[in-house]
């Protein structure tokens, strides 16, 4: 599935199941939530703090599904076309970035 079309699904959804988007301030702070519990899995799972019982449980693919669930719906109802944004970010990485960590010892 491309961008254009998950953001097509996630606007088909909201106005099947959600009644409508939420407005832009509650989605970012609902992102920022969901953002805050991926880095809780990551810091507990591969950092190091240790697991709570509580969390061994939690699914970090889910985790980060809500969290582009969210910033489709806030491109949808931004009028962004995100693949274009994507596309469009990918090319100036390639043309920005292309020697540049190559040369980073840190990274050998």
């Amino acid at each position: 599935m491309d961008i254009k079309n998950a953001q097509i699904i996630v606007d088909e959804w909201i106005k099947t199941h959600g009644v409508r988007y939420f407005n832009e301030l509650t989605n970012m702070a609902q992102l920022t939530e969901e953002v805050g519990e991926v880095a809780r899995i990551i810091a507990r799972r591969y950092g190091e703090q240790s697991e709570k019982e509580s969390d061994k449980d939690k699914d970090l693919g889910e985790e980060l599904a809500d969290v582009v669930f969210v910033v489709l719906c806030l491109a949808n109802q931004t009028g962004i076309d995100l693949q274009a944004a994507f596309d469009a970010k990918m090319v100036k990485k390639t043309k920005r970035d292309h020697d540049r960590h190559h040369g980073n010892k840190k990274l050998q």
